[in-house]
């Protein structure tokens, strides 16, 4: 979840938010400077977490682009798993055949390991998103920071019946040099985003629809949430990007590793 208080107010409800060619151009253009730097997709480069005893570090700096290249779009969703939201969220992506990267919260992935399970069956990924969602931990200790991080990493890795999480948030974007080298020490690839859709503050589905519209030309990753309260705002804003996306000649991916 995104800190609150970062002092952007909510635009007013909007109505037919349909997106536009011409954003999706700008947004293009945007992107393609880190997208140099993306190789050509392949099927590595979708697959989902696979079991393996080994760790390989991974980079340190947190990542943004997309492995899709210049077009690419990164769904990801945080602090669940929900045994109400996040079957929901999985039944809308399947609906249109996009996979997510699911920032999962170490107590609730240990309380639905069914849910973990579903969500890698289902070809998503996964991401270590700390014990408690403490939104502070970048002022404790490393000792806190690390306990966080790696009992977060193995609760999930058990609840998904062995498949570790490639990626890691900080919760409220809380990074710091020692957590990202800690994370990035165990594979899991510090992750940000680039459009903060707000959806945890419910502002409407019209609102969440067009913050992605405002703010996707930022970057190819979108933050959403499945867990925290009512997100029944979320499932349906899903319902309407996922085609309107499609429709612009948007690919869905993963974030970079």
């Amino acid at each position: 979840m995104a800190r609150h208080g970062d002092g952007r107010g909510w635009y007013g409800k909007v109505v037919g938010a349909a997106l536009g060619v011409t954003l999706f151009a700008v947004g293009a253009s945007m992107w393609t400077a880190q997208a140099d730097a993306v190789s050509a997709p392949s099927s590595k480069a979708t697959a989902p977490a696979t079991r393996s005893s080994g760790v390989k570090a991974v980079a340190v700096a947190i990542a943004h682009a997309s492995d899709r290249g210049a077009r690419g779009v990164n769904i990801t969703i945080d602090d669940g798993p929900d045994p109400v939201w996040t079957p929901q969220m999985l039944d809308v992506l399947r609906e249109y055949g996009v996979k997510a990267t699911f920032c999962m919260v170490g107590t609730q992935a240990q309380a639905h390991p069914d849910l973990v399970k579903k969500v890698v069956a289902a070809g998503h990924r996964l991401c270590d998103h700390t014990v408690s969602h403490d939104t502070a931990m970048d002022k404790k200790s490393h000792a806190y920071q690390s306990q966080q991080i790696l009992d977060a990493e193995r609760m999930i890795t058990e609840a998904s019946g062995g498949v570790r999480p490639m990626y890691y948030r900080a919760p409220g974007g809380a990074f710091t040099p020692y957590s990202r080298t800690l994370a990035a020490s165990r594979g899991m690839r510090p992750l940000g985003w680039n459009v903060d859709t707000k959806d945890f503050e419910r502002p409407g589905t019209d609102a969440i629809v067009a913050t992605v519209e405002r703010e996707l030309p930022n970057g190819p990753t979108l933050l959403f949430h499945d867990a925290g309260g009512d997100r029944s705002q979320t499932v349906e804003a899903l319902r309407r990007i996922l085609p309107q996306l499609k429709e612009q000649g948007c690919s869905f991916g993963f974030p970079v590793r």
